[in-house]
């Protein structure tokens, strides 16, 4: 089996149980559900422990349990640029703000780059009279370029 047909699996098993990706988060361990479900959605790892609680959630094979622990092909989306609706405002947002925010980065921290490895994210729905906004909150840790 490959690390997408298991993917496509999980979401199938997702969906027949009427599962959350919340839900199926609160049960595997301590990790936020945005490290959990890029995992599960293939762009990440779990570790033992919590790939044996998602093979008990999702009546996963021991063979599956173990490619949940293999580190994963990141960022391995289908396509250059993305075609999906969602997934391509945030490709338009940054082709629209990654100079600038490039540019007072710099400003800020020096020459280096916000890293993708320590990092955090959260996700919050954000009540607005005129229809709910998306509030999408990164941080990750400066990694200043070395000279040699």
């Amino acid at each position: 089996m490959t690390r997408a047909e298991l993917t496509e699996k999980i979401i199938a098993i997702k969906r027949r149980k009427g599962l959350t990706w919340k839900g199926i988060a609160a049960d595997l361990g301590p990790g936020s559900v945005l490290y959990y479900t890029a995992a599960l959605l293939g762009q990440t790892l779990l570790d033992k422990s919590e790939a044996e609680a998602a093979g008990r959630i999702l009546g996963l094979e021991e063979e599956e349990i173990l490619l949940l622990q293999e580190p994963a092909y990141r960022g391995s989306l289908p396509t250059a640029i993305p075609t999906d609706p969602l997934i391509y405002r945030f490709y338009e947002v940054m082709q629209t703000y990654g100079t600038t925010w490039k540019a007072l980065i710099h400003e800020e921290f020096g020459d280096g780059i916000m890293s993708a490895i320590d990092f955090d994210m959260q996700i919050e729905r954000q009540p607005d009279q005129k229809g709910d906004r998306v509030r999408v909150v990164m941080s990750g840790k400066f990694l200043p370029y070395k000279k040699f």
